[in-house]
């Protein structure tokens, strides 16, 4: 039983090629970013080694804010008899810079035309949902 090319589906997305190539128009303007073959956007592999630099500096600040989040601020504060507020304080800054450059590496691996966007947007659209809910609970706690 063979597959053709409208029926089958690449592992990372689950999405069909001809469901793919319908929606890479809509996410590249929800990301502004321009379409590669259109004439205006460069990929070369300067560009590609731009993006896993900063897809590793992402989710580096990412995995640090989820780290002192759910990890380091729960054990040590109590721990420390620091004050309760001191992570949020912590956080909050530190969630807002890796969701930016959460944001800027989507962003950068759908400039480049990577073959690998959709699977690094699934993973980052993991990834920021969880730097998403620390920094709504650390807003909701000093608000609180």
């Amino acid at each position: 039983m063979a597959q053709t090319a409208t029926t089958a589906h690449t592992p990372a997305t689950g999405l069909a090629p001809a469901r793919r190539a319908r929606m890479e128009p809509m996410v590249r303007r929800l990301l502004v970013v321009p379409d590669p073959h259109s004439g205006t956007a460069r990929t070369t592999r300067r560009a590609d080694a731009s993006a896993h630099r900063l897809f590793n500096l992402s989710m580096a600040l990412s995995g640090l804010r989820c780290l002192l989040g759910y990890v380091v601020l729960p054990i040590a504060t109590p721990a420390l008899g620091a004050a309760a507020r001191v992570g949020p304080v912590i956080g909050i800054p530190i969630a807002v810079v890796a969701l930016g450059f959460d944001v800027m590496a989507v962003r950068r691996f759908w400039a480049a035309d990577h073959p690998w966007r959709w699977s690094v947007s699934l993973v980052y659209v993991v990834v920021m949902s969880l730097v998403l809910a620390l920094l709504v609970g650390d807003i909701v706690h000093l608000t609180g």
